[in-house]
């Protein structure tokens, strides 16, 4: 696998170079996450530290984002020219007027899970009717939450929001100031690790809803006019993602070394559940990133479904596997 990397590495390099012969001064990106930065985010720091983006003729600038609705809005308005957002509340947003294409798959499978502890009585999502559900308003599954109720015969409105922080999830289960909360799939160990035998939980792709997860969104006018300079930088991410995948630890190491408060342990556990995330035979058979048109075409009529788009779009001018290398893909 390290030759593997190292070829890569060289066709990668020179490609790059080539390129960014062509540029005179860099592109600046602001480049705003879905949340937090974490495992998940370990291959943009790694390239950053590489310098890849440079070599590109791109100036990056990495910013902390509050959920996949901000990062989704500002994108659309165009206050980012680039963003990380789950793609279910990227195609809401755009129902709402964003000006979004998405142009990079990360999360091949849906991250939504939910968590409960077991002595709750609760065995399975019927039992969440009349529950209280903590959540930050701004949360990409809580946005979702339609969809999962409609698909196992609740009304979405028979269980009680709370809104409580990011970090606080885990806590107030533990607690019972909460009787369920939902998470991404690439901290399920964190939950393991406190509830032990005591967890519940589910995958919502059990129940049909399996849309595409975190998905890089660029700003529809800026694509257009800009399209080079996009297509560079989602080629130096697929690169990034690849030997990511095949050699964590130095990746993991560069986004530990950037954000003070994480560890490498805790980072390295989240990374390799994001792997698996990331893991599907698209990815790894046509090209790491690849949105698969059939299943747009399935995650746009579950939102069109269950969501009011005050906007009604196609679908297949809200992406473009354009921008990816076809040469890159996911190692098995």
């Amino acid at each position: 696998m390290r030759i593997q990397r190292l070829a890569l590495t060289v066709v990668f390099a020179l490609s790059l170079v080539f390129g960014a012969s062509q540029v005179y001064a860099a592109e600046k990106l602001d480049f705003i996450l879905n949340w937090i930065a974490g495992g998940d985010h370990a291959p943009y720091y790694y390239a950053q530290q590489q310098g890849w983006y440079q070599d590109a003729g791109i100036e990056l600038d990495i910013q902390q984002g509050k959920g996949s609705s901000m990062s989704a809005q500002r994108t659309g308005i165009g206050k980012n020219q680039v963003g990380l957002a789950d793609l279910g509340t990227a195609l809401v947003a755009k129902g709402k007027g964003a000006d979004l294409v998405a142009v990079m798959n990360v999360y091949a499978n849906s991250p939504y899970g939910m968590y409960w502890r077991k002595d709750s009585g609760i065995a399975g999502p019927k039992d969440l009717v009349g529950r209280k559900i903590g959540n930050p308003s701004w949360d990409a599954a809580r946005l979702m939450w339609p969809a999962l109720a409609k698909r196992v015969g609740i009304d979405p409105k028979s269980v009680k929001w709370v809104n409580i922080q990011p970090n606080a999830k885990l806590s107030a289960l533990l607690s019972g100031d909460i009787d369920a909360t939902t998470s991404f799939y690439n901290i399920h160990h964190i939950f393991q690790a406190k509830l032990g035998d005591n967890m519940g939980f589910f995958p919502w792709k059990t129940y049909g809803v399996n849309p595409y997860g975190n998905s890089i969104i660029v700003n529809g006018k800026y694509l257009k006019k800009n399209a080079a300079i996009i297509k560079k930088f989602v080629r130096v991410n697929q690169k990034a993602f690849y030997v990511c995948a095949v050699d964590p630890d130095p990746c993991v190491k560069a986004l530990v070394k950037a954000n003070t408060g994480l560890t490498f342990a805790n980072e390295s556990q989240n990374w390799k559940l994001v792997t698996e995330l990331m893991t599907d035979k698209f990815s790894t058979t046509v090209a790491l990133g690849y949105f698969d048109p059939g299943r747009m075409e399935e995650d746009y009529e579950l939102i069109e479904k269950y969501f009011n788009l005050k906007k009604p779009y196609n679908i297949f001018k809200v992406f473009t596997n354009d921008m990816l290398d076809r040469r890159i893909k996911m190692p098995n």
